[in-house]
């Protein structure tokens, strides 16, 4: 029977053997690990040095490739080439203490890069649309996070001008809690936590809720903050924080808000956008009389 055209998934290709390499035979396991250390390699061999490398047979590296929905080698090599325009995924590329400063540079913007596009297959257009017109609709916009996700909360609230409402992002959790305690049915408050488990923004969104306020959510995956929030926003990162502090789901968020106040400004119309061009050239001209 003729394989399913890949992808079977959305996930780019060495993302997608990540999650399936512990599913595989073990001979096609051996093929598996040479494309994941040496993705380079493999897409420009042949099958027969591919096979080599591994130390497999050549219908074995044509079962790998069948066993991952390829018509064949070739349509997997190209797959593969694709792939690696996006950067190789951070499962795929374990910063090493010995490794080169050229290396490290590659491997943290291929993490970044391959991240930030598994952000955007995984964001609902949907929830956005949603979002977007929530803050339309507002007369306030509240955000709440603690450490890197308060950062996003920060950037979100110097960017109050193109939502065109008042904006807010308290660093301090009980002020977050007394804006929820105090929210109106108008008011949106925007919860933000990677984990979705920091008790105090969880509280925060079931408070708000509670007291009539939209509540949207921005969370790393479907989790208890989200369970509380009308608008679940999951901003799916690769996020490895055992070394590193999260700085790609921050990154993640940021291009997130960046969106929301996008289209936010753009659906208030001429008049909105008319004000916001005049903001800027006159915030030019008090830069350079500065």
């Amino acid at each position: 029977m003729k394989p399913e055209a890949y992808p079977p998934t959305n996930a780019p290709l060495l993302e997608h053997l990540n999650d399936v390499i512990g599913t595989l035979r073990a001979s096609e396991r051996k093929v598996a690990q040479l494309v994941a250390d040496n993705p380079t390699f493999v897409m420009n061999a042949t099958m027969a040095g591919v096979a080599e490398a591994a130390g497999v047979s050549e219908p074995t590296v044509m079962r790998f490739c069948t066993s991952l929905g390829f018509a064949g080698f070739q349509q997997f090599k190209i797959s593969l080439a694709q792939t690696l325009a996006l950067g190789i995924p951070a499962t795929l590329s374990t910063i090493g203490r010995d490794d080169a400063i050229e290396v490290l540079i590659t491997k943290v913007f291929d993490h970044t890069m391959s991240s930030l596009d598994r952000a955007r297959r995984f964001l609902d257009p949907a929830a956005v649309d949603r979002a977007v017109n929530a803050i339309i609709a507002s007369t306030s916009l509240t955000f709440a996070g603690l450490g890197a996700s308060a950062l996003i909360g920060l950037d979100a609230e110097q960017k109050a001008a193109l939502f065109g409402v008042p904006c807010s992002a308290p660093s301090d959790p009980h002020q977050q809690f007394m804006a929820a305690s105090t929210a109106r049915p108008t008011d949106v408050i925007i919860a933000i936590s990677n984990t979705g488990r920091t008790k105090s923004v969880v509280q925060v969104a079931k408070t708000a809720r509670t007291n009539g306020a939209t509540v949207i959510g921005m969370s790393g995956e479907d989790s208890p903050l989200l369970a509380h929030c009308d608008i679940p926003l999951v901003v799916k990162t690769i996020e490895d924080t055992d070394i590193h502090t999260p700085t790609v789901s921050r990154l993640a968020g940021l291009v997130v808000i960046d969106i929301l106040a996008t289209a936010v400004a753009l659906r208030r119309g001429k008049d909105h956008m008319d004000k916001l061009t005049a903001m800027k050239e006159g915030l030019l001209r008090f830069r350079r009389d500065d």
